[in-house]
């Protein structure tokens, strides 16, 4: 019998976990830890009983944490694009804006507040209650309510973090493996927009939170906290190399959507691919396949595949179809696979808050430096381009870990437990599959009239930084919208939620898409039509500050074929001189009635408008006869600078919806087409 407080050695706590290796116990000032071969047979088939349960629900708890971590997370940097954005192009810079950004800080710190040792056995606890009962908070779409949610449930789950890594380093890693894995599952079924984030799932959520602090409160009460594998450490490698790991994820590997863009393959088809990658090294017998597992030889291993990591990013980045989307899909599965070396079983655990905090922070910094590679024509400059060197910094330093020797504490599942494994990951690959598919586009065949509209959407936000996507498509539904330029389209940036803001107003409105990105892969410009597609192209156009470009597509109608355009120009005169003459040089290339649609940033009367009109395109408003209604902003409109130009073409109507949903108003133009 151990009297003494910590970790003590068990025996196997069930005869179906036959072979599954050493348990270990955490056990309080003057508890007992016994092998369970000692006890009678009936005694130890309860106690089997009751360890399969706790076990299902302490997974099950450790699993939702970090889901909504990373929700929060998302949440979190989506507020401060908010905050920052509105003191770049609103002003000046307010002591809110900067306190606001200082809490973000301090939240991923609150790892420094674990006490040396590993901290009481109930800061886990409450920090998993924490996490649940503030994740209910974020549902509603209330963007200060949102802001302080996201700030308490990332300091809870980084205070979880902190003490769930080191005391079961193993099932951390897969916790952490299933917890990015459900995040795919949940975000394929809502068209890259997690579905639990809509304000409609509120009541669903505070049921679900519920059940699981019961769950926790349960099974914590209850349980002698047994796990498999011995406790650790998360040391200042491990601490940056699981930071580095993070944002990598939530960036790219583990963002179909994301990975689709970069390598421009069919999101369909990113979505089971990524999942099933992530989810191999935790499946029997992958691990086997590790030809060193110690000493230099692990280490060489480890250094060849972190050499595969980044060699399989700058694939993905300049490659597009297949080779691009293996490389990524390879980056994945080593960058995942190395992860369970994060928290090493040898040293002192006294440090690991600050090494864990060390690492969040590398998170948060390579966060912001992604976001300048985005917004560096109003940041700083030097930063365009950056993404790449930004993601390979960062997958390197994930890499680190896979240069220890792999861990020697291995689950070994009997073989109806293998086949169960497996089984199950066929079927939730195959699940993620079944609600990626697309719905089936509702096109207009051989129209006779056309609604064209444009809208910028600013990445899916209104001006109160709302995430509005749904009432976007409701205002272009609303309106009969049959073909809509897009601006300021992103496609799976962590400021903007991960969506991809395209492919769901396609799916959401059965439309297909168009899309051209303009920076890192993830942001651009798009067009929708249900009017059957013949052909697309896009074309970057000359820009020394924020990159834009310009969309061709080619319609078929009862009039024959009619050409639509979409565009983007830059804010400074300059820019927007060279811009139009090479989107016009452009559009000289498609024969035909032709319509021109995109946020100008230029108002009636300016060189760009009147050199559109000497091209031989008509304001549908001037050639109505129509007050010219103002655009932008969307309250209190001042300025009209979106237009719908048309050329070949009989104007039938021209309006501007009402709709706050963006910051811009749409622009809506009627024609006849025969």
């Amino acid at each position: 019998m151990c009297r003494q407080p910590g970790w003590r050695r068990c025996g196997s706590p069930a005869t179906w976990w036959s072979g599954a290796g050493r348990w270990w116990t955490l056990e309080s000032t003057g508890g007992s830890c016994a092998a369970l071969g000692d006890l009678p047979l009936r005694a130890r088939d309860r106690r089997g009983d009751m360890q399969r349960t706790e076990d299902l629900l302490s997974t099950v708890e450790g699993v939702a944490v970090l889901v909504f971590f990373f929700q929060a997370v998302r949440i979190l940097f989506s507020m401060l694009f908010g905050v920052i954005y509105d003191a770049l192009f609103v002003g000046p810079f307010s002591l809110t804006a900067a306190a606001i950004i200082l809490l973000a800080f301090l939240a991923f710190l609150a790892p420094l507040g674990v006490p040396r040792g590993g901290g009481p056995r109930w800061l886990p606890w409450a920090a998993a209650l924490a996490v649940f009962l503030g994740r209910v908070a974020l549902t509603p779409d209330w963007p200060s309510l949102r802001l302080g949610a996201s700030l308490a449930v990332v300091a809870a789950g980084s205070l979880y973090l902190a003490t769930t890594l080191p005391v079961q380093p193993r099932r951390g890693f897969h916790l952490l493996v299933l917890a990015l894995s459900a995040e795919q599952v949940l975000r394929a079924a809502g068209n890259t927009f997690d579905p639990s984030l809509r304000p409609g799932w509120l009541w669903g959520q505070a049921a679900v939170s519920l059940l699981l602090a019961a769950g926790t409160c349960w099974w914590r009460r209850s349980s002698g906290a047994i796990f498999l594998g011995p406790p650790g450490q998360v040391g200042p490698v491990g601490g940056l190399a699981f930071g580095a790991f993070l944002f990598v994820e939530m960036s790219l590997l583990a963002l179909p959507n994301a990975v689709a863009r970069w390598t421009g393959t069919d999101y369909t088809v990113a979505v089971p691919l990524v999942l099933l990658v992530t989810l191999l090294p935790l499946l029997p017998g992958v691990r086997a396949l590790t030809p060193a597992t110690e000493g230099r030889a692990a280490r060489v291993w480890g250094a060849f595949c972190a050499g595969l990591v980044l060699l399989g990013v700058a694939l993905g980045h300049f490659l597009r179809g297949g080779l691009g989307l293996m490389g990524l899909l390879a980056a994945q599965g080593f960058l995942v696979a190395a992860q369970d070396r994060v928290a090493s079983p040898k040293g002192s655990r006294s440090l690991t808050g600050v090494w864990l905090a060390l690492g969040l922070l590398a998170f948060v910094l390579l966060n912001y430096a992604y976001a300048f590679a985005f917004t560096y024509p109003y940041t700083l400059p030097f930063f365009r381009g950056a993404g790449l060197p930004v993601l390979l910094v960062a997958a390197l330093l994930a890499s680190l870990p896979g240069l220890r020797p792999a861990p020697s504490e291995a689950l070994q599942l009997p073989p109806r437990g293998r086949a169960l494994a497996w089984a199950g990951a066929a079927l939730v690959v195959s699940l993620s599959l079944v609600l990626a598919l697309p719905p089936k586009p509702v096109l207009k065949d051989l129209p006779a009239t056309l609604r064209v509209a444009t809208y910028n959407i600013h990445y899916g936000y209104n001006g109160h930084w709302n995430f509005t996507l749904e009432e976007i498509a409701r205002t272009i539904e609303e309106n009969g919208v049959d073909v809509v330029a897009l601006q300021e389209v992103d496609a799976g940036r962590i400021t903007s939620y991960s969506v991809d803001d395209a492919l769901w107003l396609a799916r959401r409105l059965g439309m297909q898409a168009v899309y051209q990105p303009t920076i890192e892969h993830l942001t651009g410009i798009g067009l929708l039509t249900r009017v059957p597609l013949v052909s697309a192209e896009g074309r970057l156009l000359t820009s020394r500050e924020e990159q834009t470009a310009i969309i061709g597509a080619q319609l078929r109608t009862a009039g024959g074929r009619v050409n639509a355009f979409a565009i983007w120009l830059g804010l400074t005169p300059e820019e927007r001189a060279t811009q139009v003459e090479e989107a016009l040089a452009f559009i000289r290339g498609w024969e035909g009635p032709a319509l021109f649609g995109g946020d100008f940033n230029s108002t009636p009367g300016s060189p760009t408008y009147e050199r559109i009109a000497a091209e031989g395109f008509v304001d549908p408003f001037v050639a109505l006869r129509l007050p010219p209604l103002p655009t932008s902003p969307a309250e209190d409109p001042e300025e009209r600078i979106d237009f719908v130009w048309v050329r070949g073409l009989r104007p039938l109507g021209a309006w501007v919806p009402e709709s706050l949903a963006s910051d811009h108003r749409m622009v809506v133009v009627e024609v006849a087409t025969d």
